[in-house]
């Protein structure tokens, strides 16, 4: 599988995990898959190891809504994935 669609495949996993409001690029953007012309924002992919930062509804289990993200994570890219919550809202994706 190529890198752009392993980013599109563990974005997708990461936005169809109920409570998951969008995917966050850190502090400074720095967490994102660079494609040609495009960026995959929230996503980070190395041998081995996922990470997928995400902003969480206001009102979702922080600990299950993570986990629930990992195994949906892993379902699209098997190996060790790592989830970061990284702000919590009240709205929904924009």
């Amino acid at each position: 599988m190529d890198l752009a669609t392993a980013a599109e495949q563990v974005r997708g996993a990461a936005l169809a995990v109920p409570g998951v409001v969008d995917l966050h690029g850190g502090l400074f953007g720095e967490v994102a898959v660079h494609l040609p012309g495009r960026r995959v924002t929230g996503v980070r992919l190395r041998d081995g190891l996922t990470e997928v930062h995400v902003v969480v509804r206001t009102g979702s289990p922080l600990r299950p809504t993570a986990e629930a993200v990992q195994a949906a994570v892993a379902r699209v890219r098997p190996g060790a994935v790592d989830v970061v919550i990284e702000d919590v809202t009240e709205g929904d994706r924009s």
